[in-house]
């Protein structure tokens, strides 16, 4: 059973937060080079990279700058939990050690997937309950069923969303108008 005080609680939060919710990405330094830097070391963002984002939902995730836009747009659309989830799992993989793998296991269960979890993921109860039990005796793997379906998930809703956003029409036109300038 839900403690009502938790319950009321996490409802104030979340419905507190939709009032901040901003359509406005004046700001995108986050993810875009700033326009007076000019050393061979900061990397430009050139129009057909970001225009490549549009091409698949893969050209977004492993591009440094595309994965850092999209994680800003789902921030504004308070899912960032999907992105976060993924990279959570993306660095899972990666871990070699069986204490280190428990212990990451343990806290991206309790962080996204148990019920009620604080950035809980939306997935069905099926997967969830499989994860569990996958998660039990934690190997590489174990989070490869849940990772997949939140990447479906954002594949299907989130990025066709991000692709029609203000954020990323933005970023195309920054980066067209700063390839105009550079070719005058």
């Amino acid at each position: 059973m839900v403690n009502s005080k938790t319950w009321i609680s996490t409802m104030k939060t979340r419905l507190g937060c939709l009032s901040h919710k901003s359509d406005s990405y004046s700001d995108l330094s986050e993810f875009l080079p700033p326009a007076h830097e000019t050393t061979a070391r900061c990397l430009k963002l050139s129009t057909d990279e970001v225009v490549g984002w549009s091409e698949s939902f893969d050209h977004v995730l492993s591009h440094k700058y595309g994965l850092a836009a999209f994680r800003t747009f789902l921030k504004s659309e308070f899912s960032d939990e999907n992105i976060e989830f993924w990279m959570a799992c993306e660095d899972y993989k990666k871990i070699k050690s069986s204490t280190k793998l428990l212990s990451k296991a343990n806290k991206i269960f309790k962080e996204f997937i148990d019920v009620e979890a604080p950035r809980e993921v939306n997935m069905d109860h099926q997967t969830r309950e499989k994860t569990r039990q996958s998660l039990e005796e934690p190997y590489p793997g174990s989070l490869n069923e849940a990772q997949a379906l939140i990447y479906s998930l954002m594949e299907k809703d989130s990025y066709p969303r991000f692709l029609k956003s203000k954020l990323y029409q933005d970023i195309v036109k920054r980066t067209h108008d700063r390839g105009q300038r550079r070719s005058l």
